[in-house]
């Protein structure tokens, strides 16, 4: 369910990276309440993951989920290059997200254990 949800704040974190481009650096009054709105989703939900998920891989994968899908919206709504240098490097970081997906171990991870010293 982690990997659901975390796959869910990545497409928020999209929808934030293009909605600053409507709101013409803040001067549109609904994409600019958009924008935050998808900020403020996608960084709850990545928080709700990472209870269950290893933060570096969380957070990997968060960041690029984000990446892929804003180059593919760039891509589409923009008119942005999809040249194949472009293609490519968006592949291998589709291709990191599968290996860590693979990789990270199932079982919860484990807080630091506090030390049961006090300090004198």
């Amino acid at each position: 369910m982690a990997w659901l949800i975390l796959t869910i704040a990545g497409f928020f974190e999209v929808g934030w990276a293009v909605g600053l481009k409507y709101t013409e650096g803040f001067t549109r009054l609904w994409p600019t309440l958009g924008t935050i709105a998808s900020m403020v989703v996608s960084l709850f939900l990545l928080g709700v993951a990472m209870k269950s998920l290893p933060v570096g891989s969380a957070y990997a994968v968060w960041v690029g989920v984000g990446a892929v899908g804003t180059v593919l919206l760039g891509i589409f709504l923009f008119g942005e290059s999809a040249n194949p240098a472009r293609m490519i490097s968006v592949a291998l970081i589709v291709a990191g997200i599968v290996g860590l997906k693979i990789s990270t171990p199932a079982e919860p991870p484990t807080p630091p254990a506090e030390s049961r010293e006090e300090s004198r």
